[in-house]
């Protein structure tokens, strides 16, 4: 594979993209961590929830549905769960108690602090979710190179790490089809299937590594990393990237705010 196949210059059809797409990546990844830092240093269940609700209110200018998000950030969803139901069993017992069954004691306070886990670890999620979806890897590549200032042989490795990541897909079904086809742990159990699993991913493994040998030889001879380097499309920003921020602006300020209202604001720090 040429390094033209990992790391395309040509720009892709913008017909029928969604809003947030023509923002810069970085606008975009910046708003996503200022609104991760603002939920991080607070707990509570009012301030997620208000950030949850505006950023799924933001879900159409991303080009996503609510089917569409959870059909791709159900683990996500999992995962948080998982952590409220942690937070429920171990968090302090305070309020009344609404179970007490051996060793599961559950306090309405303690369901409170769950439900703030599980609505902050969705609202932090949601924005990295709507930054992947509308943004082109290689347009932020190149805002990161030309705005953030990082490395180009960095940024150049990353992206093309990222344009392998669905060929890699793509052969493990293969794999998977040819190992099936001589019919190597398609009988054998539970434990069989794992096994020929664990045998297909090493096989996975030793061509990801062969190609990026070759992929490293690649770069190394078009002059990627030896000295300053032109880029095809300048990284610029617009108006709208003024409108990110102040939207990312907007939910910090409305959700603290309506905590504090309600008298909810539960800061980490003090």
């Amino acid at each position: 594979m040429s390094i033209a196949e990992a790391v395309p210059t040509s720009a892709p059809d913008s017909s029928g993209a969604p809003v947030l797409a023509g923002a810069n990546p970085l606008s975009k990844l910046l708003a996503a961590l200022a609104i991760a830092i603002a939920l991080i240093l607070s707990l509570d269940v009012v301030s997620a929830g208000t950030a949850l609700i505006l950023e799924l209110a933001v879900l159409p200018l991303a080009g996503l549905s609510f089917r569409m998000l959870l059909s791709r950030g159900w683990p996500l969803l999992l995962a948080a769960i998982g952590g409220g139901y942690g937070t429920a069993l171990l968090a302090a017992k305070t309020g009344t108690v609404v179970l007490d069954w051996g060793p599961f004691l559950l306090t309405t306070g303690s369901l409170d602090s769950a439900l703030a886990v599980v609505l902050r670890s969705m609202a932090i999620a949601l924005p990295g979710i709507l930054l992947l979806v509308c943004t082109d890897p290689t347009d932020l590549a190149d805002s990161l190179a030309q705005r953030a200032k990082l490395p180009a042989r960095f940024v150049l490795g990353a992206l093309a790490a990222m344009r392998l990541v669905g060929l890699l897909i793509e052969e493990w079904q293969t794999l998977g089809m040819a190992r099936r086809a001589r019919g190597v742990g398609s009988n054998a159990g539970f434990f069989g299937r794992l096994k020929a699993s664990w045998g297909q991913a090493m096989a996975l493994l030793v061509q990801a590594l062969r190609r990026a040998g070759r992929l490293a030889v690649t770069m190394e001879a078009k002059g990627f990393g030896s000295g300053p380097r032109t880029w095809a499309r300048d990284s610029t920003f617009g108006w709208l990237d003024l409108w990110v921020a102040l939207g990312a602006l907007a939910v910090i300020g409305l959700s603290i705010g309506l905590a504090i209202a309600a008298g909810r604001w539960n800061p980490v720090f003090w």
